[in-house]
This record gives C-alpha cells, structure tokens and sequence, in this order.
C-alpha cells in the first residue's frame, strides 16, 4: 500500500487538522508503552492491589486522561506472559481471573523503577492533554494555531535579533500565563 493511502484512512481531528506530529505532547512518539513498558506497567499496577484484566484497562485510561485505551489484545497476552515467567499468580475471584505479582514480579519491579517513573509521569503528562481534548476545547484551536504561526513568523524574521526573539517568548509567556489562571479558575 502506498504510503499516502495510509494517511488518508487514519481518524481526523475535528476541523481536519491532526497536530499530533508537531510534537505537542511532551515526548509524543504516537505510543503511549515502548517495548516491554506493558509488562513493567501492569507489574506495577498489580503491586498497588490484585486486579483482574478489565480493571487493568480501566485503570490504564484513567492515569493517562483516556488518551490511552488498553486493548484485551494488548493486556491478556501480557498478563499471560508474566504468570508464565512466574513474575504474576492469578485466582478466580467471582468469576474473573484476578492476578498480582509473585516475590519474583515485586524484584523485577523493583529493578525497574526508573523504568516505572518514566511510565507514569509520561500517564500524567497525557492526561493533562486528555483533559484538554474535549469538544468544546477544539473552538479554540484555529486561534491558537494563528498565533502560533505569527509568533513562529516573527521569529524567523528576527534572524538573530534576540530582543525581538525574547520579546515574542514573553507575550507567549503571558498569554499562557493568563490561560492557565481561567483554567484552574472552578
């Protein structure tokens, strides 16, 4: 398939524009888990509390604001794969297959924690976005894209004026400044 095909099957943003590629999300690679991060993800959930598969989706959308949905594709063979490591156990409880980490899952924990840090802190940072997506926030897109590309404008035509520069960072600084005081307004 040629690679322009491609693009025009993937979902749209309203209004038709996609800024996933400007890089907006802080590190945005268009993945939430890079390999192994899954397994390293639902060790650390299940360390919190035993938790069946479907909990184990749920709690992964609400630490990334529902930017990340866990897909039973993703999670089962997962888990799987960890009680044949014997890093988890499962029981049946009520029905469902409930598992936590074996002593053996706790120390790969454990040796993992840096690894664990960056999951989570990459969760909070999604759902911040998350919580900024919604309908009503896409009203406001065209405008902060215009100023966008006049801040952009100006400083490309500053060459290596670094008044000007600083002077464009500034009214960028303010503006984002008085935004975020409406936002944590209640």
């Amino acid at each position: 398939m040629h690679p322009h095909h491609r693009r025009r099957n993937r979902p749209r943003r309203p209004h038709g524009f996609d800024f996933r590629h400007l890089g907006l999300f802080g590190n945005w690679t268009g993945r939430f888990f890079r390999p192994g991060e899954v397994r390293i993800a639902l060790l650390s959930l299940l360390a919190e509390r035993p938790m069946h598969g479907y909990e184990l989706m749920k709690e992964l959308g609400a630490r990334s604001g529902g930017m990340y949905k866990a897909s039973a594709g993703t999670i089962y063979p997962t888990l799987q794969q960890l009680e044949d490591e014997g890093l988890v156990s499962s029981e049946e409880r009520d029905g469902k297959r409930v598992y936590q980490p074996t002593p053996a899952g706790r120390r790969e924990l454990e040796s993992a924690g840096a690894d664990v840090g960056r999951i989570w802190q990459r969760a909070d940072e999604w759902s911040d976005w998350g919580a900024a997506a919604r309908p009503e926030s896409w009203e406001v897109m065209r405008p902060a894209m215009r100023m966008m590309k006049a801040a952009m404008r100006a400083v490309a035509h500053a060459g290596s004026d670094n008044e000007r520069i600083d002077q464009v960072r500034e009214i960028l600084e303010e503006a984002t400044e008085e935004l975020e005081e409406l936002a944590n307004e209640r």
